[in-house]
């Protein structure tokens, strides 16, 4: 026990689970702790709107594998995270939200800045915790810490704004080694015995490979059965794509390939995935989940086995020693592995399928003209983009096509909103990521709607000094809603339309460098400045108006109109 203010009992707890970066807004709720942040090695980065410093702890947090942590002043600066924690929620990202609170004695008077900051994170962490006195602002700052990681979400850690002062006796809590078990030996010994009798198994890998650094296990698990790789939704660095077997991703904008390749399967090793809904939808007019196939679904997380497709295998382990069981049954177990039967005519239709959608995908990109159509934008800024780059990308039209043309080799790659779905994450999460991985080039995609949430940042960037890309599409359109209010709504165009400043102006005046081009063959020079200059860049894009398909035709339908005034607005 050592005698310490509770503001060092709490930053002393930060430097034991090795935090050296915070992002936030300074506040009087926590100056007493923040002032101790230089001398504990804790860099402060400030940014210009607290959902931006969650997205950027939530960018760090994929980048590294480490906490990211965000701060911010009692009252609004808290409830200006809750759109980012979400995200951080659904990304199973481990970022700690420090949210310190009214004062203990002042708590319920509606004094100034004050709202109750629990029930508005409680859906989205999972762990809440209240300081309740100062004497454990260490105990349990650390378990907020300690579950982040042991759990894989956002945690929040309410203290009272009074509660960072007084003296106490504390001990600083270590943090313990996590042990994430391969599962149970009785469904791993399954796992093993139904891909040995599949004569076309399909592994899909998810963001659980990545979370548990098990990209060499699914390697290696899919050369042994020379199985087809095919990545979950938003996760195209789960496995390398210049590998043979690799098919690319499924969901929204996916690959032909992989869709095509997986309705195939008798067998589905699902890797390390919940199988959410948004990323095993119809696409293309292809069905393509194997209505047939024996699923074995890995995860950590036992809530979610078996809960959005029925599973005949559950296995609760982590990704990257489940798949290194599953083989090691395999190859020690005396089993007649019956895929080697067909490996060849199967690795053929592998090829033969990839081929077919990258000849697809080169006629659809393969058009010229300026402004610049977006599949062309989009294949030109792959051709430019360099090895181990990360790449953010937000939500909107143009963004999600770039599912089709984002292929990785190396893991901790590719950073999206996921199953949130928010538009303004993508630049500030790319600047969480850019701070924590300065040695790998950062670029972000963001359609213009999107940019006006986000674009403040680039002031934060040149104070800084954070040189991450920003890629803007500009067509002077929220895209995916007007596509919905072109097939459904008879081109009744509402709120659809922007009328668009130039991004790269508005980026020089902010003192960052801003390049606009409008042909193709300008893309890749300007993508290869803007890395090279070393200095955060706006990269403006002037696309056509042309759009792809809309995220959610499951969801919307023809209006029907009853009331008379409203009658010429049916759409048959």
């Amino acid at each position: 026990m050592t005698r310490m203010s509770a503001s060092e009992a709490f930053v002393e707890t930060l430097v034991a689970h090795g935090v050296t970066d915070v992002f936030g807004i300074v506040g009087s709720a926590y100056m007493d702790a923040l002032d101790l942040f230089p001398a504990a090695g804790i860099r402060f980065w400030s940014v210009a709107h607290e959902q931006n410093a969650a997205h950027m702890a939530d960018g760090y947090a994929r980048a590294s594998g480490r906490h990211g942590v965000c701060i911010g002043q009692n009252g609004p600066g808290i409830t200006n995270f809750v759109t980012a924690i979400a995200a951080a929620y659904w990304a199973h990202s481990p970022v700690v939200a420090i949210t310190p609170e009214t004062g203990s004695m002042t708590i319920g008077l509606g004094g100034f800045q004050e709202t109750e900051q629990m029930p508005i994170f409680s859906k989205i962490t999972k762990y809440q915790v209240h300081v309740n006195r100062p004497e454990r602002i260490a105990e349990l700052t650390h378990r907020a810490f300690q579950l982040a990681m042991m759990e894989r979400g956002p945690t929040q850690v309410n203290i009272p704004r009074d509660y960072f002062y007084g003296e106490f006796d504390y001990r600083i809590p270590r943090p313990f080694a996590l042990e994430r078990p391969a599962g149970a030996a009785e469904s791993l010994d399954e796992a093993a015995r139904l891909l040995a009798a599949a004569k076309f198994p399909v592994i899909l890998a998810g963001g659980g490979v990545l979370m548990g650094a098990g990209v060499e296990e699914a390697v290696q698990l899919a050369e042994f059965l020379d199985a087809p790789v095919v990545n979950s939704y938003l996760h195209n660095d789960s496995f390398p794509a210049s590998h043979r077997l690799a098919c690319g991703p499924l969901g929204y904008q996916g690959s032909k390939a992989a869709m095509k390749i997986l309705a195939q399967a008798d067998v589905v090793l699902a890797l390390g995935t919940r199988l959410g809904p948004f990323g095993t939808l119809p696409q293309y007019g292809i069905d393509y989940w194997p209505k047939g196939a024996r699923i074995i679904q890995v995860d950590a997380d036992h809530r979610v086995l078996g809960l959005v497709k029925e599973v005949d295998v559950a296995i609760q382990g982590d990704a990257r020693r489940a798949a290194g069981e599953i083989r090691a049954r395999l190859e020690t177990g005396n089993m007649e592995i019956a895929s080697r039967a067909n490996a060849e005519q199967r690795l053929a239709e592998i090829e033969r399928q990839k081929a077919a959608w990258a000849q697809e995908l080169d006629a659809l990109s393969n058009v010229d003209g300026s402004p610049v159509p977006p599949r062309r934008a989009l294949r030109e800024l792959e051709r430019a983009l360099p090895a181990g780059s990360m790449v953010t990308t937000d939500i909107g039209n143009i963004c999600s096509v770039a599912n089709s043309y984002l292929r990785f080799d190396r893991p901790n790659s590719f950073f999206a909103a996921m199953s949130f779905g928010n538009c303004g994450y993508a630049f500030p999460t790319a600047m969480g990521a850019k701070v924590v991985r300065p040695d790998r080039p950062a670029v972000a995609y963001v359609g213009d709607g999107a940019w006006g949430m986000s674009l403040n940042e680039v002031l934060t960037c040149v104070r800084e000094k954070i040189p991450v890309v920003a890629v803007v599409f500009n067509n002077g359109q929220w895209g995916a809603e007007k596509k919905n209010q072109i097939d459904y709504y008879a081109n009744r165009f509402i709120g659809t339309d922007l009328e668009n400043p130039s991004f790269a102006g508005v980026a020089r005046a902010m003192g960052a460098e801003g390049i606009t081009v409008d042909r193709p063959d300008q893309i890749g020079d300007a993508l290869r400045r803007a890395i090279a200059n070393e200095r955060v860049t706006v990269l403006e894009i002037m696309v056509t108006k042309e759009l792809g398909e809309p995220f959610r035709r499951d969801a919307l339908k023809k209006p029907r109109r009853l009331l008379p005034k409203y009658a010429d607005l049916t759409v048959e």
